[in-house]
C-alpha cells in the first residue's frame, strides 16, 4: 500500500522495484546524453542509463516531477544527429534518477531505437 500523500511526486520504492523488474529484460544499458524541454522554457540535461523502445531511465541534476511531459533530444552513438522524441512522460522519480515513457515517438524514431537495441544484443 502506498502511504504517501496524493500530491507526492515519487512512487513508493516497492512500486518502483516492481516496475523496474518487469522492464529489466527489454532494456539496453548505455550512457548517452539527453536534453529535455518542457513547458514555460523548462529544460535540462541528463544521462540516459538504459533504453527500450518504450522508454528510458535517466539521471539529472535538473529536478523533474512525475507527470511532466517533455520533448527529448537523445544523442545516440549510431548517428551524428540526435533522436528527437516529440513527447515523453515522467513516470517515476527516485532522487536524481527518473523514468520516461516515450508517449509520442514517430515510427521511424522507434525503429531507430529498436535497431540500436537489437544490434547491441548480437
Amino acid at each position: 500500500m502506498n502511504t504517501q500523500d496524493p500530491g507526492s511526486t515519487r512512487a513508493s520504492s516497492s512500486e518502483h522495484e516492481t516496475v523496474m523488474a518487469e522492464r529489466r529484460g527489454r532494456r539496453l544499458s548505455l550512457n548517452c546524453r539527453l536534453f529535455f524541454f518542457g513547458e514555460n522554457d523548462f529544460e535540462g540535461e541528463a544521462t540516459v542509463l538504459d533504453l527500450s523502445t518504450n522508454g528510458c531511465q535517466a539521471t539529472s541534476l535538473t529536478q523533474v516531477r512525475v507527470g511532466m511531459v517533455l520533448r527529448l533530444s537523445l544523442f545516440l552513438d549510431d548517428q551524428k544527429w540526435p533522436l528527437r522524441i516529440d513527447e515523453a512522460q515522467v513516470r517515476w522519480v527516485n532522487g536524481e534518477k527518473f523514468g520516461l515513457e516515450l508517449t509520442g515517438i514517430r515510427p521511424a524514431q522507434r525503429e531507430r531505437v529498436r535497431a540500436i537495441i537489437m544490434k547491441a544484443k548480437l
